[in-house]
């Protein structure tokens, strides 16, 4: 059992497009009457609508927000917030904006409404991060934490790719750290994995077309689900070695946050490998860090601390002042190790992660493939890196134990025990796996203008006895009498002539007889020629239905899956002609038992006909007394191409 202690914070949230229109409400909501626009230079037609929707709420505005919350800057918008006697503070913008409303707020006690234009998700958090004289100071309260956030979906459409790109990848850093956090719980663990999920959806989705509505919405809900795990859980080195670079050596936040990342979970992966395999399977890619790092790169997204402007020799002192004070982290924290991130960070290096299993095992696939590639018969090379693939992916997905793979490889050795001359058990197994009817069907398939084919089966033995046209197979066995009438022809209804003709059934109590030793000689199996109207006729006895051998694996293997060994009664066919496409086929008996659960799969609509009952005079004058069955039907041979 997880022990877990999750903590909830009290913020409204209005979702959204168009919901800027409800901001007068919300503010009126929270008791104010006077309220402090912050907005930035760049937002100006945002502010306009912003200021639209305040109408007469609207007191004072200050648009000096800037990176990281100088303390300087909240000193002269506090200033302005006393000289204008507001009683609230509405922010318009992205993490600058919000952090100088929470720092105002922490200041005054004032309620605030935030309206974020970018993926930040600081605006569902209590946390706070100040820079004052040169150095960044993070701070968490409840009183930081703004009381409403407005998510209107149609501020962030404006949002350049770059900005929308960084921005996003921040706020996938913060669902990530959440996973390894000493904090983790199995609430934010889903918002974070929910959050990661839309992120790499979405992103690629922008980058194809910045105005995707939908895509925007995906990823404003992914930063608000990633914020909120901020909120909830610390954060570890990642955002610490951000903040220690950004109020440190002043780079942009968000650019920073998006060239750190994937190197920040290279470093923790060694010591959380399965939340490595989570967020990986998240992403969609095999390797969470360099998954991370492609994204970006295939987005535009910086990569390179070098190129945010970080000097190469402030990266010892980086190093120092990022471990200078313990935090909770996965992985232990070294000046030597996080010394080797940055310059790995500062190159633009593409991080390699520990290999996962799934790294190695995918891999291992490889090799075993790659050993197929000089296969003299390229399909022969096909078809086994084929199998290789997926057997392997089988062995992946199910987990496969030693001891599992040990009893598949006994039953196999069984099956190829349990064969002989008179019993095929691989040929049962493939029939009850429905391999053959599929390898049937696909045949058929290719050739829709014939009759449809049907699995060979287990008790075909080759050179039957030769038989005369109406002569009898049955050998004498009990059953009742059946006669065969059944002509063989092209696709253009033409007879086909001296077709040679094997067939082969059950008797009455469902065994053939290479089941039946104490038989003298081959019975219920014949070979016959068409004549020059591609007919043959033969007497036989009416086929059962029966078991398939379950004295064997392949018994025991329907047995332990709960599956019936019955086939539906049938005879069997093969059709060898000159200038034709052989025909295996089978004809079954209409209202027969296990038509609609043969234990092969190898029924088939077509293929069930009548074996109608007749009384009296028979077709060659054979005495009959008592009833006995007619059967007619007109085969379709394919005809060789060219």
């Amino acid at each position: 059992m997880r022990t877990f202690v999750y903590t909830s914070h009290p913020s409204r949230v209005v979702f959204g497009a168009g919901t800027v229109g409800r901001l007068g409400e919300e503010v009126e909501r929270l008791g104010c009457s006077r309220v402090l626009l912050l907005a930035g230079g760049p937002l100006a037609g945002a502010s306009a609508r912003v200021r639209q929707a305040l109408g007469g709420l609207l007191a004072a505005e200050f648009d000096g927000a800037a990176m990281h919350t100088p303390v300087e800057v909240t000193e002269q918008a506090l200033d302005l917030l006393r000289k204008s006697s507001v009683d609230g503070i509405v922010a318009v913008g992205g993490g600058s904006t919000t952090g100088l409303s929470k720092a105002l707020a922490l200041r005054t006690g004032l309620p605030q409404v935030i309206l974020p234009t970018t993926y930040a998700g600081s605006e569902v958090t209590p946390v706070l991060g100040e820079t004052r004289d040169g150095r960044k100071v993070t701070r968490s309260s409840p009183e930081i934490l703004p009381e409403t956030v407005v998510y209107d979906v149609d501020f962030t459409l404006t949002l350049p790719l770059s900005l929308t790109v960084t921005s996003g990848v921040n706020a996938l850093a913060h669902a990530v750290e959440a996973l390894y956090s000493a904090d983790a719980n199995p609430v934010t663990d889903r918002q974070a994995l929910d959050a990661i999920s839309r992120i790499a959806r979405a992103l690629p989705r922008l980058a194809a077309d910045p105005a995707d509505l939908e895509a925007r919405a995906d990823l404003l809900r992914a930063a608000w689900l990633a914020g909120t795990c901020l909120a909830t859980v610390g954060m570890g080195l990642h955002h610490k070695l951000c903040h220690t670079l950004g109020g440190s050596f002043d780079l942009p936040h968000a650019e920073t946050h998006t060239v750190v990342l994937p190197h920040a979970i290279a470093y923790n992966a060694p010591a959380v490998p399965g939340v490595m395999r989570r967020i990986a399977d998240a992403l969609g890619v095999p390797d969470a860090p360099g998954g991370v790092y492609d994204l970006i790169a295939s987005l535009g997204g910086p990569t390179s601390l070098r190129d945010l402007g970080m000097p190469q020799s402030g990266l010892a002192r980086a190093a120092e002042l990022a471990t200078s004070t313990p935090y909770p982290n996965p992985r232990e924290l070294t000046t030597e190790g996080i010394a080797e991130l940055l310059a790995d960070a500062w190159h633009g290096r593409r991080p390699e992660g520990p290999p996962t299993t799934e790294a190695k095992a995918a891999r291992l696939t490889e090799q075993v493939v790659a050993s197929f590639a000089q296969a003299p018969d390229a399909r022969v090379g096909t078809l086994l890196s084929d199998l290789v693939r997926h057997l392997h992916t089988f062995v992946a997905a199910n987990d496969v134990t030693d001891a599992e793979w040990q009893y598949a490889i006994d039953f196999l050795t069984r099956t190829g025990e349990s064969c002989s001359q008179t019993r095929q058990e691989f040929v049962l197994l493939s029939d009850t796996l429905g391999v053959s009817s599929a390898v049937d069907l696909l045949t058929n398939s290719r050739t829709p203008l014939t009759t449809p084919s049907a699995v060979l089966g287990p008790f075909y033995m080759e050179g039957p006895p030769d038989t005369p046209h109406g002569g009898d197979i049955s050998g004498g066995l009990p059953g009742t009498p059946l006669w065969v009438d059944v002509r063989v022809t092209d696709t253009d209804g033409e007879p086909v002539e001296d077709a040679v003709v094997d067939v082969w059934q059950s008797n009455r109590d469902g065994f053939y007889d290479v089941q039946l030793p104490d038989l003298d000689g081959p019975v219920l199996r014949g070979r016959l020629r068409t004549d020059a109207e591609g007919r043959i006729t033969f007497w036989s006895i009416l086929p059962s239905a029966y078991p398939i051998p379950e004295d064997g694996p392949v018994g025991q293997m329907l047995a332990a899956v709960g599956r019936h060994p019955f086939r539906a009664p049938h005879l069997h066919f093969m059709f060898d002609a000159p200038g034709h496409h052989r025909l295996v086929t089978q004809l079954f008996v209409s209202g027969g038992a296990y038509l609609d659960s043969d234990t092969v799969f190898g029924v088939k609509d077509e293929l069930v006909v009548d074996f109608a009952p007749q009384t009296g005079p028979t077709p060659d004058g054979r005495r009959v007394d008592g009833e006995w069955r007619r059967l007619t039907y007109t085969f379709r041979l394919a005809p060789l191409a060219g």
